[in-house]
């Protein structure tokens, strides 16, 4: 090649680059006004490239304004709503317009509007003014939420006639959804209170007048409303392939409300030290035990671990470590722990000796301070180091087959100083893996106190005896998924029936409970950032939650979809950038969140003006 063609190419490569550059360097933004002229702050505001598996919303600051961060060019899909306005959308060519206003209408139906909602504003609704109206309620939140959340049942209106045959089911189906038949044995508590149950919701959602009374909720402001989501959607059946449809109840269109369960949902998810999106496949297929995403071109591809029925081995829990590969729990026939190695997408497979606990349940697992991996069993932990390949098991003090009923683990982490701890949910109870002694060490969870409970009834879940992990009694806590700072001597728990933190000293076991800023809001996975701030996904929702130890402060995150269901939540940190991925578990999507600072978002508004 000679120098003049060269140059020619170098030019061309160039002009290519620049073009490109600029062709992706478009900013849209656009103004939200009610139909009175207000101007709408935190409205929640998406665009979705035509053809594309990518979603990417924002929010409105307090002058109606919205700015997304670059796009590719090309048409989008742009659409604004909010709770209780109808979703306006429209069309815009990046490549023409850079700009598009809202104009926001009320929504009349009272059906509609209602349908709109996250599930605890749902539950929030629900009267309790009397004793007995209180005891329904929380029986509902903690008893009709084994497999959905609250604002799938609902957003449906029966009689009572319709509720009573609703719940005579349900109370035979246990925790994972799937009924096993007319001969097995009911849920003792749905059992009880099923007659005044399906009155109190035939009075709350039936056809007549409704006892309900729906609080408006505040819409994202501050550190909210610079929050920027980017959804992924996932195919609902990796079996066939990537072309397969995706969920049409998306979550998008909130007056649709929240969706069913279809195909195979993502459960736990991370980000790879590339910024590549890692999930866990629950579900049985043939395809994958983790899927990848590609964050630039929404991309789907599938890694498999054979399962001894032929299938892809199944997975639940992922956990990142410090070379950036994942762990997580794998099924091939007797469950494991496996390790991905993100550079040759390549599975290997730990089993635990014979003499000890398979993983098992619903497993979830942490890298401790000591980069050695803690994973959860039936009937405790065990601890792997990746250097020896090792294991060491630890075992809880309550058996997994409890008088009172389940005594198996759900919830696991590590702390900075090697030690392990994991959660009984059913028990309310703690337990830490101490490595110095080899013992476990539990600590039991103070009740839930309660206003309102007769006698009769307080005596009847005394003698309750088939507790889960979804069959609390009214005074239970429910510690789930928890988390370590692992810069302070502190674990966090999140208390799914108590609406609470439990703060625990991982030196001392000192313990301290924190409520949440509502009653109905329910934790269930915890991470803890470098800064020492403590996030939690709200599974019946739609928000995340950030908590600041040391002022006290609470944010609330908003997610742009309805029905999500989420599980999970992990953090990147990367100098002073943060990010926080989560599988939506039930809309069928991987969502990623970065907050911008209020420098950035003032020079994106400046370049899009």
């Amino acid at each position: 090649m000679s120098k003049v063609q060269a140059m020619v190419v170098a030019c061309a490569t160039t002009l290519f680059v620049t073009t490109s550059a600029i062709a992706a360097d478009q900013i849209l933004s656009g103004a939200i006004a009610s139909a009175s002229g207000q101007k709408l702050e935190g409205v929640t505001v998406s665009a979705k490239l035509e053809g594309s598996t990518i979603t990417t919303s924002v929010y409105t600051d307090n002058a109606g304004v919205y700015v997304f961060p670059p796009l590719p060019a090309g048409s989008y899909r742009v659409w604004a709503q909010a709770l209780g306005f109808e979703l306006n959308k429209g069309t815009v060519d990046l490549g023409t317009a850079r700009r598009q206003n809202f104009m926001l209408q009320e929504i009349a139906d009272v059906e509609r509007r209602f349908r709109q909602l996250p599930g605890e504003m749902m539950v929030a609704a629900l009267p309790e003014t009397t004793p007995q109206d209180a005891h329904m309620k929380k029986i509902f939140m903690n008893n009709c939420t084994a497999c959905h959340s609250t604002s799938y049942a609902l957003q449906f209106r029966f009689d009572e006639a319709g509720w009573n045959k609703i719940i005579a089911l349900m109370k035979m189906v246990p925790n994972n959804g799937v009924y096993p038949g007319p001969n097995a044995k009911p849920n003792q508590i749905m059992d009880r209170n099923q007659k005044q149950l399906a009155a109190y919701l035939a009075r709350a959602r039936g056809p007549g007048e409704s006892s309900m009374k729906v609080a408006s909720r505040p819409r994202p402001t501050g550190e909210a409303a610079r929050a920027v989501w980017t959804l992924y959607d996932l195919p609902l059946n990796p079996d066939a392939g990537i072309g397969t449809k995706y969920n049409p109840n998306d979550g998008t269109d909130w007056s649709l409300g929240t969706t069913s369960k279809l195909g195979q949902m993502p459960h736990d998810g991370g980000l790879g030290l590339d910024g590549t999106i890692y999930f866990t496949l629950n579900n049985p297929n043939r395809s994958g035990t983790i899927g990848k995403v590609d964050p630039k071109t929404g991309a789907v591809k599938y890694i498999k671990a054979d399962a001894a029925n032929g299938r892809a081995a199944g997975a639940h829990g992922l956990t990142r470590d410090a070379s950036g590969n994942f762990w997580f729990d794998v099924n091939p026939g007797r469950r494991a722990l496996g390790k991905l190695d993100v550079a040759t997408d390549t599975i290997t497979i730990y089993q635990t000796p014979g003499d000890m606990s398979p993983l098992g349940g619903a497993v979830t697992m942490d890298v401790d301070g000591k980069g050695k991996i803690w994973a959860s069993t039936p009937s405790g932990a065990v601890r792997f180091d990746p250097v020896t390949e090792k294991f060491t098991e630890f075992k809880s003090l309550i058996p997994t087959k409890a008088a009172k009923g389940s005594g198996a683990t759900y919830g696991a982490a590590g702390d900075r100083d090697g030690n392990g701890w994991w959660a009984q949910m059913a028990m309310d109870t703690i337990v830490k893996g101490d490595v110095a002694s080899g013992k476990a060490i539990e600590i039991k969870l103070p009740p839930v106190k309660l206003a309102h409970m007769s006698g009769d009834d307080r005596a009847f879940y005394d003698t309750v005896s088939d507790l889960s992990f979804n069959t609390p009694v009214p005074w239970s806590q429910g510690p789930r998924r928890m988390g370590t700072d692992k810069n302070a001597n502190v674990l966090w728990v999140g208390n799914s029936w108590g609406a609470t933190f439990a703060r625990i000293d991982t030196k001392t076991m000192e313990t301290r409970i924190i409520p949440f800023p509502d009653p109905t809001m329910q934790p269930y996975h915890i991470v803890v950032d470098n800064k020492h701030n403590v996030w939690g996904n709200l599974w019946t929702s739609d928000r995340i939650v950030k908590l600041d130890p040391a002022t006290n402060r609470w944010t609330m995150f908003d997610l742009p979809v309805r029905g999500t269901e989420i599980r999970h939540i992990a953090l990147l940190e990367q100098g002073d950038k943060l990010t926080v991925v989560m599988p939506v578990y039930r809309t069928n999507q991987m969502g990623v969140m970065t907050v911008r600072s209020e420098s950035e978002l003032a020079a994106l508004k400046a370049k899009a003006q």
